[in-house]
C-alpha cells in the first residue's frame, strides 16, 4: 500500500483498522466496546414493539436467503447484511442510542449491528469482534468530526441536510465488517471506498415528520456489510474516495472539512471511550434540562408551586426542542414528547422512571395528561449565551423557575450525564439495560447480556449473545404479517 505519507485518507484509515485486528485495542477501549454492545442490544430489544420495527423485521424475513445471523428477538436467521439492517433500525428507533460530541452523531447504532451480524456469520473470536467495533466507531466519529466547523459551531453535514449518523456510519460499518471478515488493509480500503457510494441519509424528516429516520442506521449497517462482502469478492473502491475531486468530502460537504480531525492521533488518542451514553430516551438536546428539573424536584420544588419556567439552551437547539413552541407545549404522542423541551422538563419535575426518565414516561396517554399539559403551557424555551459558549462540546441548559410565592430559582447543568465528565457507572448502565429488556427476555438471557459488562469471555460466541435476546412475549412471537398501516411521526 506504500508508506504512510504516500497513502490516501481511506488507505490510512484502513491501515489503522487492520492494526486493530493484528494488535488489539487498549483495555479502556475494549471495556467501552463491551458497554456499547450491551447498551445497544438493550435498546434494540425494547424497540421491537414499534410498528416500524415489525415492518423492518418482516421485510427481511420475507427475503429469505442463507441463514447466517439473528435479528434481535428472532430465532430465525437471515443473511448478515439483512440482520444488520433490521438490528440497526431497532437500535436507533427509540432515540436512546449513544451520541458523540461535537460531531453530534450516533455511532453504535450502525457499527454494533453490522459487526455482530458479520461476527455471527463468520464465527469469529470475541477479540476480533471487539477490535472491529472499536475501529468502526473510531472511524465513524472521526469522519463526523472532520465535518464539524469550530468557527460556526455546527456540523456541515447538518447544514446541508445530511444525516451524519448514517453517512459516516456506513463507512465505519464497512471498516468494522471488513476487519471481522478477515480482509487485509488493501481490501478494507476498498470496502470503505465502496461504502462511500452507499452512504446516505437526509434529515428533512426531523423537520416535517415521517419515520424514515429510523431506517438510517439500519441502512448504514446494511451498506457497510455489503461493501465489505463485495470487497471480499473482488470489487474495488477509489483510493481517493474521501478527499478526491468527486469524493466523499466534496460530494457531502462541498470541500469544507478538517483533515486533521480525521487523522491526528489516530490509534493513539481514542474517541471511543468518550462517546456519550444516553440516560434518558429523548433527544440529547433535552438531557441537561431534564437533569436540572430533577435537581429542582429533589430540592423540594413541587408542580403546584410553579408560576412559570424558562429553559435556556444553546441557540442551535431551540429549533429542535422549542419550536414551534405551541407544538412543543402540546405534543400529541410520546414520540413527539421525546423532542419537546417543555414535556421533558415537566416529566422530570413530576418524577420519572429508569435513571430519571425512562421509556414508560413517553407514553401517548401521559403526554395528554391534563396536569402535564397545564405545566407545559408554562414552559418557554430560549437561547442562552452561557449555553452558546459551551455548545456543541456539551449540550448545556439553565432552568429558571418563578414560583407562585415570588421566588426565583435557577439550576445550571453545563455538563450532562453520560459523557466523560459525568459518566454513567456500570451499575447505571446495567439498570438502563434491565429497564429496557424487562418482560422481553428470559432470566437466562438477562444473565448472559449482563455478563458483557464484566467479562471478555461473554463475547466469545456472538451467536449465543444474539440468542440471549430471544424472549417469550407472545405479541412478538409472530412477525410475519406486516402492519396494515405504517405509522407517521404523528401516529
Amino acid at each position: 500500500m506504500g508508506t504512510t505519507s504516500q497513502m490516501t485518507m481511506v488507505q490510512r484509515l484502513a491501515e489503522f483498522a487492520a492494526s486493530c485486528r493484528q494488535n488489539g485495542v487498549p483495555e479502556e477501549v475494549e471495556r467501552s466496546v463491551r458497554q456499547r454492545i450491551a447498551d445497544t442490544l438493550g435498546v434494540s430489544i425494547a424497540a421491537q414493539v414499534l410498528a416500524t420495527s415489525k415492518a423492518a423485521i418482516d421485510h427481511f424475513l420475507d427475503q429469505g436467503g442463507r441463514p447466517e445471523s439473528h435479528i434481535v428477538g428472532q430465532s430465525t436467521r437471515v443473511p448478515a447484511a439483512q440482520a444488520a439492517f433490521a438490528n440497526g433500525v431497532l437500535a436507533h428507533s427509540l432515540d436512546f442510542d449513544d451520541t458523540h460530541l461535537p460531531s453530534v452523531l450516533h455511532p453504535s447504532a450502525s457499527i454494533v449491528p453490522a459487526a455482530i451480524a458479520v461476527a455471527e456469520s463468520t464465527g469469529c473470536h470475541g477479540s476480533v469482534l471487539s477490535a472491529g467495533i472499536a475501529a468502526g466507531l473510531e472511524i465513524c466519529v472521526r469522519l463526523g468530526m472532520a465535518g464539524f466547523e469550530p468557527s460556526t459551531r455546527n456540523s456541515v453535514f447538518f447544514e446541508y441536510g445530511q444525516h451524519a449518523t448514517s453517512i459516516c456510519g456506513t463507512i465505519g460499518a464497512a471498516a468494522a465488517a471488513g476487519l471481522i471478515i478477515g480482509l487485509d488493509a488493501d481490501e478494507i480500503a476498498h470496502a470503505m471506498g465502496i461504502a462511500v457510494s452507499f452512504a446516505g441519509g437526509v434529515i428533512e424528516g426531523n423537520r416535517t415528520g415521517g419515520t424514515v429516520k429510523r431506517t438510517h442506521c439500519g441502512w448504514a449497517a446494511h451498506g457497510g456489510v455489503t461493501a465489505a462482502q463485495l470487497a471480499a469478492r473482488g470489487f474495488t473502491g477509489p483510493p481517493t474516495a474521501l478527499e478526491g475531486r468527486f469524493g466523499f468530502f466534496e460530494a457531502f460537504l462541498k470541500g469544507r472539512y478538517d483533515a486533521e480531525a480525521l487523522e491526528h492521533g489516530l490509534g493513539i488518542d481514542w474517541e471511543v471511550p468518550g462517546i456519550f451514553f444516553k440516560p434518558y430516551p429523548a433527544n440529547h438536546f433535552t438531557h441537561a434540562g431534564i437533569d436540572a428539573a430533577i435537581r429542582m424536584r429533589e430540592a423540594g420544588l413541587a408542580a403546584e408551586d410553579v408560576e412559570s419556567i424558562e429553559l435556556g439552551v444553546p441557540s442551535h437547539t431551540v429549533r429542535s426542542i422549542g419550536e414551534p413552541l405551541a407544538v412543543k407545549q402540546r405534543p400529541e404522542t410520546g414520540y413527539q414528547g421525546q423532542f419537546s423541551g417543555p414535556y421533558t422538563v415537566v416529566a422530570a419535575l413530576l418524577g420519572g422512571t429508569g435513571l430519571g426518565l425512562g421509556l414508560q414516561d413517553f407514553d401517548d396517554a401521559l403526554v395528554a395528561d391534563p396536569l402535564r399539559r397545564s405545566l407545559m403551557s408554562k414552559v418557554t424555551v430560549v437561547a442562552d449565551p452561557t449555553c452558546d459558549a459551551i455548545f456543541p462540546y456539551q449540550f448545556p441548559a439553565i432552568l429558571r423557575v418563578l414560583t407562585k410565592d415570588g421566588r426565583h430559582l435557577e439550576e445550571k447543568v453545563l455538563e450532562s450525564r453520560g459523557g466523560p465528565d459525568r459518566p454513567l457507572t456500570d451499575e447505571e448502565l446495567r439498570q438502563k439495560m434491565k429497564d429496557n429488556i424487562r418482560g422481553f427476555i428470559t432470566p437466562e438471557g438477562l444473565e448472559r447480556l449482563e455478563a458483557v459488562f464484566t467479562s471478555r469471555q461473554s463475547m466469545e460466541e456472538p451467536a449465543a449473545l444474539m440468542e440471549a435476546t430471544i424472549g417469550q412475549r407472545s405479541d412478538l412471537a409472530d412477525l410475519t404479517s406486516p402492519p396494515t398501516r405504517l405509522p407517521t411521526l404523528e401516529s
